[in-house]
């Protein structure tokens, strides 16, 4: 089945462009590749999003605060040690906290990708215990981030520092999708939506320049 999106380039500021399709292989590659994104689902209809501008993080941009120092040296990293069960644990801690967009739903559809190797984790761990991290998908040189999460200080910003350690070197761009503050201190930045969308078109298409995503570290 074919999945035709509207051309980004004419989606609102912040508002859905798009109602409908599914959380399919086919369907999310369609939309990312194309600069969108599910976010939600309202009667497990995904709801698309485009935003102007979008937030970026080129890795060598990666802001180490002397603040953080002490938590790369407390935490152990592994990259795609237990994906599917990372995206389960953004759920179940986002749903400690308040309601998620992390459906069960969501959580199936981007495990599935796991086994496509598509989709990629960044764990941290403190005491071979998993306290936060990030995950997303990795599509030629770009990665496109999904999901941030700690259970202990500063967990999900050591995970974002041994990610752009690790691509510095591949001439990749993190799609950090909407802004906050959050990723702003660690040097993500916005650029209007039309300079993303060129980017994305050269990237998606080039190979990313390594053999297996969890050896990188």
């Amino acid at each position: 089945m074919d999945y035709i999106f509207p051309n980004a380039l004419n989606a609102p500021v912040s508002d859905p462009m798009a109602y409908g399709g599914d959380l399919s292989k086919e369907c999310l590659m369609s939309a990312y590749s194309n600069g969108i994104f599910p976010w939600f689902l309202i009667e497990k209809m995904p709801v698309w999003f485009s935003p102007d501008p979008r937030c970026v993080l080129y890795p060598n941009d990666f802001r180490l605060h002397k603040s953080l120092k002490s938590y790369i040296k407390k935490y152990n990293v592994k990259f795609d040690k237990n994906t599917k069960e990372f995206i389960n644990f953004c759920r179940q801690e986002r749903l400690k906290k308040d309601q998620t967009w992390i459906t069960k739903e969501f959580v199936k559809a981007y495990s599935s990708l796991v086994d496509d190797g598509i989709v990629h984790s960044v764990e941290v761990y403190e005491n071979d215990i998993l306290v936060g991290g990030l995950y997303g998908l990795i599509i030629g040189k770009m990665f496109c981030g999904e999901s941030m999460v700690s259970s202990s200080k500063n967990a999900s910003k050591v995970a974002l520092y041994h990610l752009c350690k690790a691509l510095n070197n591949f001439d990749f761009l993190i799609d950090c999708q909407v802004t906050n503050p959050h990723l702003i201190f660690m040097g993500a930045k916005e650029i209007p939506r039309s300079e993303y969308l060129q980017i994305l078109s050269i990237k998606k298409t080039q190979k990313s320049g390594f053999d297996k995503f969890g050896n990188l570290i």
